[in-house]
């Protein structure tokens, strides 16, 4: 499959090593989750920027730097993202751990759709059809199995979480 420049494919049904889902495992976890709340949604995009995007703080996990510009400020806006590949199409999931409200970021992409991720260019599009859907968390579980308990705690405060596909502009 081709590669989008510098943002390496990630192709969701790639095997995954031992180490990856003990990893992801962990990362299911409230201490985790407290962590990823409190901590490193900060640093990260800090740490991708700094290091070119070779180097975040989801270690072995598909993570790319998020470049959207503020949907009032349109001031440039980052965010480490988990992403993968559905074909030549890039797919992030707007989950914010679950909570009741979608991440800013989300929010952004949806004021101006063009955005960048890893540095290469795209238009962020809302995927609503919900076999499209469907099939696409079926993916996104095989990358990030802690997706489905984000799913279900979103539920309980009425929210669904939005998935984007990044098409080539």
């Amino acid at each position: 499959m081709p590669g989008h420049g510098s943002l390496r494919y990630v192709d969701p049904r790639a095997p995954r090593g031992r180490l990856y889902r003990a990893y992801v495992r962990f990362l299911g976890t409230s201490i985790a989750a407290w962590l990823s709340k409190n901590i490193v949604w900060k640093i990260d995009p800090i740490v991708m920027r700094l290091t070119r995007g070779r180097l975040g703080m989801g270690l072995m996990l598909p993570t790319a730097l998020l470049e959207t510009r503020g949907a009032r400020t349109g001031e440039v806006r980052r965010h480490a993202v988990i992403y993968f590949h559905d074909g030549d199409l890039v797919t992030i999931v707007a989950s914010k751990l679950g909570a009741a409200t979608h991440p800013a970021w989300f929010h952004n992409a949806r004021a101006n759709p063009d955005v960048a991720l890893g540095g290469q260019r795209f238009r962020a599009e809302v995927v609503s059809d919900e076999a499209e859907r469907s099939r696409l968390w079926e993916l996104a579980d095989l990358v990030f199995p802690p997706y489905a308990a984000y799913r279900d705690r979103a539920a309980l405060t009425g929210r669904t979480i939005p998935i984007l596909q990044l098409v080539d502009r």
